[in-house]
């Protein structure tokens, strides 16, 4: 952890000056091919900057929140829309003939800091309507009590792994996953809050609640990655393809790009952390589960409400066919890896720091 501390003020500088360039490239180049263009450094900047850490904790985090999220909310932000944008351009700019460009009259601008904390912390930010809507919780489980349950979690899986039955070590590293993500998203997102002063959505909703594959990957699964794919892999897609294909063959071919998309993606997540070839296993999963989604959405449509099945029943198949293909595809080379036993040592190694600079 020591090498991370030496490196954090001079790579942290760099993506935040990376990021002031965005900001105000953006203010004066209109939405486009150009300013996507112009925005190529940071792409690049984004992509490579999970391999400054040795951490892979910190690689983790990093790829999710900068190579992945920060890279398709920049994207979206080149044609003026996501997350960064949000209603709200950066500032009203004028053409290189002096007239005022519309792009952005009547949009409210948007602060420097707000456009550094939406970019990097993956956030999803509510509206007014949204606002007004109080969600309870079914399990009311807060941080910290997830926080203390992933740590006992992974300690028990560590110290315990050969004594434990692989059915048990499948469920715990599935539910690891969820915690993990759901702390640390969760703590950001409180950050945010605090930093910028806006409500935002959970990161999570409840994913073990899920009634459906469809219920599951779109309504409670990783909130933030959703809305991102939907603006920069579905919906371009279905346009671009309902021009040549039927509605229902456009749908299909989109929902399919998105799942797959999200595969490679995590390919790379897993290069980051284990600089191995990847296997593809990944890919599969994702791949699967997309064609799952699609297979649902047939046999719903075919028998409607006749057959549907009570959430009793279809809450542990949705669980069951997730948590079984993760482990058969998901979770091969984060195990062949030893990537579970390095972020045990990490979280000991952390709290032993914890203890003997505050205890």
């Amino acid at each position: 952890m020591e090498g991370e501390g030496k490196q954090f003020l001079p790579v942290w500088s760099t993506l935040l000056a990376s990021l002031c360039y965005c900001y105000f490239i953006a203010s004066k180049i209109p939405k486009g091919k150009l300013r996507f263009f112009l925005f190529f450094p940071s792409f690049y900047l984004f992509t490579i900057f999970p391999l400054y850490f040795s951490s892979v904790i910190l690689k983790g985090v990093t790829s999710y929140f900068i190579t992945y999220l920060g890279n398709f909310k920049l994207l979206l932000f080149s044609y003026d829309t996501g997350p960064l944008s949000n209603n709200q351009s950066i500032h009203s700019h004028k053409s290189k003939f002096g007239k005022q460009n519309t792009d952005n009259e009547h949009v409210k601008s948007t602060s420097l800091l707000r456009f550094i904390v939406v970019t990097i912390f993956p956030m999803k930010i509510k509206d007014k309507l949204a606002q007004k809507q109080k969600s309870i919780k079914i399990l009311p489980l807060n941080l910290l009590h997830e926080a203390l349950s992933f740590t006992i979690l992974s300690t028990i899986c560590y110290f315990y792994k050969e004594q434990l039955h692989l059915g048990l070590l499948w469920l715990a590293y599935s539910g690891l996953i969820y915690l993990f993500l759901d702390v640390v998203v969760g703590i950001c997102n409180k950050l945010a809050k605090a930093i910028i002063d806006v409500e935002l959505y959970p990161p999570f909703d409840e994913p073990y609640l899920s009634t459906s594959l469809q219920d599951f990957w779109s309504r409670r699964w990783n909130l933030m990655v959703t809305d991102v794919l939907r603006h920069t892999i579905y919906e371009p897609t279905r346009a671009i393809l309902s021009k040549y294909l039927s509605k229902q063959s456009a749908l299909i071919s989109s929902v399919m790009a998105v799942f797959l998309v999200s595969g490679l993606i995590h390919e790379l997540i897993f290069y980051y952390l284990t600089f191995v070839e990847p296997t593809w296993e990944v890919t599969l999963f994702f791949g699967l589960n997309g064609l799952c989604v699609i297979l649902e959405g047939f046999l719903k449509h075919g028998l409607g409400h006749k057959l549907r099945l009570h959430w009793a029943i279809s809450g542990p198949i949705t669980l069951g066919l997730v948590m079984g293909t993760g482990y058969l595809w998901f979770f091969r080379p984060f195990l062949r890896n030893q990537l579970d036993e390095r972020i045990a040592e990490e979280i000991l190694a952390i709290l032993v720091f914890v203890r003997q600079q505050f205890i």
